[in-house]
């Protein structure tokens, strides 16, 4: 017998050019009562795609960091149980369930982290640091909840926090050109935070840091074990962390000519 939810839940996506996910993602998360989308104006089709589907609230919104999007999204909705997905992350049938159980439940005192299973050109990636990757997707809005960083944002929620046991499927690797543009996205971004936290560029950082991230991932965290494509991800991470110090380099040399040019 199919559960069905006693709650309200509603999903909140953030999405930029994700025309090709749109479509499954609705299908995938139908057992919800709404779904909200706020989209950071979009090249491709998705607004088109998106307004055929009733159930769906769409709202465009400038893109300034991660947080700040999924902060945005927050706005859209009143107190209520939230699950907040990235368009390429997908819900089984087992994970749907033990989602329902958990909020028919209605525990608002706490927030679930979701255990991730990556996918790599639809095959899944056992290792490189990802085998222990979890992320809350699971929790009831008030006005305390939000969201913090630049990227890899982390949700502030106060109360407790449960890790659900199925788990969400994640096809975050469609091809490397897309990843590499994600990855640079990624570093830029932490770049950022970390300007604005007061760090400073670091030449051996620059160049150490990096290698250290790739040996870690591919020797430490077993990357090597998941082959070619354990290569490519932890190499695509060690390129995201020097992006991060070449940005820091950057922004800072960029500051130094503004204030030189004004002397």
């Amino acid at each position: 017998m199919n559960k069905t939810l006693t709650h309200k839940l509603i999903g909140l996506i953030i999405t930029r050019n994700e025309e090709k996910n749109i479509p499954a993602l609705v299908e995938n998360l139908s057992f919800l009562d709404e779904i909200v989308i706020v989209d950071s104006c979009s090249t491709d089709n998705s607004k088109e795609i998106v307004q055929q589907y009733p159930q769906i609230r769409f709202y465009e919104n400038q893109f300034e960091n991660y947080s700040a999007q999924r902060n945005k999204a927050l706005e859209y909705v009143e107190d209520n149980w939230i699950l907040f997905l990235d368009a390429d992350e997908r819900i089984s049938e087992a994970l749907k369930e033990e989602i329902i159980d958990t909020v028919n439940n209605n525990d608002r005192t706490k927030a679930y982290y979701f255990k991730r299973r990556f996918y790599f050109n639809n095959k899944p990636v056992f290792f490189c640091g990802l085998q222990s990757d979890k992320n809350i997707r699971l929790f009831y809005k008030n006005d305390q909840v939000h969201y913090q960083g630049f990227v890899h944002e982390k949700i502030q929620f106060r109360g407790t926090f449960n890790v659900l046991q199925n788990h969400l499927t994640h096809y975050s690797y469609e091809n490397y050109t897309s990843y590499k543009k994600k990855m640079y996205r990624y570093g830029t971004l932490k770049a950022l935070e970390k300007i604005e936290k007061g760090e400073k560029p670091n030449l051996f950082l620059k160049y150490s840091h990096p290698v250290y991230t790739f040996l870690s991932k591919y020797l430490l965290r077993l990357g090597i074990l998941d082959g070619y494509k354990g290569f490519i991800l932890c190499y695509l991470m060690s390129y995201s962390v020097y992006v991060r110090y070449a940005e820091i380099e950057k922004q800072s040399k960029k500051r130094h000519d503004t204030i030189s040019s004004r002397i």
